[in-house]
């Protein structure tokens, strides 16, 4: 049969509702989801559409990695802590924190010489709060103006509780301060800044600043060795390393199980003035494997020649021990104290390493270099 032009055309018009309505038919039917798999066949196209949608939520939600919290802790194959962040300059000279303080008390026994004082600031209320690290230090502006009516400036002081503070509830803050006095022009002169920390009163506010210093702090290791050598108030930051190593409630707290040794070479005039003592004897005690407390008593004690004993004398009893664990390269030295100990314990080291044929002017710079070597006096 024949069909005009028009016809056809009108023909094929008719046919396109049809062909439009197969097409979504099929397309229903034949429908994929996101496994590859054909949609039932009692699905619409509208239920498929919903199920695709559903399934691809699904498959993102497995495949799309679970964000963390910032504070959730990173699990490591090793059990030991990760290191602590290093709080540094939370308060400056120009915005201090006020603390206040807690206690203030004598660290000296009967007969002893000068005033040394152990004194404790609450820092409840600092925001940030002023958290630090064993090894730190803080700056204390003292209270009044200087003989140019200006204010005073601050004095660093190094911290001698750790970073749990004295009471352990990490809000306090404690150092150990000797009055500052010598003889000038046949007049007594005090210090400014240790004047004031020893005099004042519970109760009071104080001016604080920091915590400042990296060269003090504790390697993380465990198993690590730390020979200490402090005299005077130097023996602070020892003090914060002590008790984070071997005071029971310590230990319990912090997650930390020190397992090395310890050796604490400490110097005082009398006996009276050894700081701390009771502490030390008895981590020395109870912890004898761990613990080593070796004491230079100058007025009291003789070295081998017949002179006073130095800090610096028991370096040298003692070299062979020293050196045989400073060749293990978990061993750390720390000094502090007067500066004035640095020539006698650095010539004890000398003459200690060339009785083994060791360059100490070679060596100190290589332990220096790898962080084992710290020093701070004053």
């Amino acid at each position: 049969m024949a069909y005009n032009q028009t016809e056809v055309v009108l023909g094929g018009i008719a046919h396109i509702p049809l062909i439009i309505g197969m097409f979504y038919v099929v397309k229903a039917l034949m429908y994929r989801g996101v496994d590859g798999k054909l949609a039932p066949f009692s699905f619409s196209y509208r239920e498929a559409a919903q199920r695709r949608t559903s399934a691809t939520d699904t498959a993102t939600a497995d495949v799309k990695p679970k964000k963390q919290s910032p504070s959730a802790p990173v699990v490591e194959t090793a059990s030991k802590p990760t290191p602590p962040a290093v709080p540094i300059n939370l308060y400056k000279p120009k915005t201090p924190f006020e603390g206040t303080v807690q206690e203030n008390y004598s660290l000296l026994k009967e007969g002893a010489t000068g005033r040394v004082n152990h004194i404790t600031f609450d820092l409840s209320g600092s925001d940030p709060h002023l958290s630090y690290v064993e090894g730190q230090s803080i700056g204390i502006i003292p209270a009044g103006e200087d003989a140019n009516g200006k204010p005073h400036k601050l004095r660093l002081y190094s911290i001698a509780s750790t970073r749990h503070g004295d009471n352990l509830e990490g809000k306090t803050v404690s150092l150990c301060v000797r009055q500052l006095q010598y003889e000038k022009e046949g007049q007594t002169i005090n210090g400014v800044c240790s004047t004031y920390l020893c005099n004042i009163n519970p109760g009071a506010k104080v001016k604080i600043t920091g915590p400042v210093g990296k060269e003090m702090l504790l390697p993380e290791d465990e198993d690590a060795n730390v020979i200490m050598l402090a005299t005077g108030t130097g023996i602070a930051p020892m003090r914060t390393y002590l008790r984070r190593m071997f005071e029971p409630a310590e230990r319990s707290k912090n997650g930390w199980k020190f397992a090395g040794k310890a050796w604490l070479f400490m110097g005082a005039p009398h006996t009276a003035n050894l700081l701390y003592d009771d502490d030390f004897e008895r981590y020395q005690r109870d912890f004898p494997d761990n613990f080593h407390y070796t004491k230079a008593i100058s007025r009291e004690q003789q070295n081998l020649k017949g002179g006073r004993m130095y800090i610096q004398d028991r370096v040298m009893e003692h070299s062979d021990e020293i050196f045989k664990m400073i060749e293990n390269p978990k061993t750390h030295v720390y000094m502090c104290g007067l500066k004035g100990m640095e020539p006698g314990i650095d010539e004890a080291m000398v003459a200690a390493a060339s009785a083994k044929g060791i360059d100490w002017a070679e060596l100190r710079p290589q332990l220096k270099k790898a962080h084992r070597w710290h020093v701070e006096t004053y």
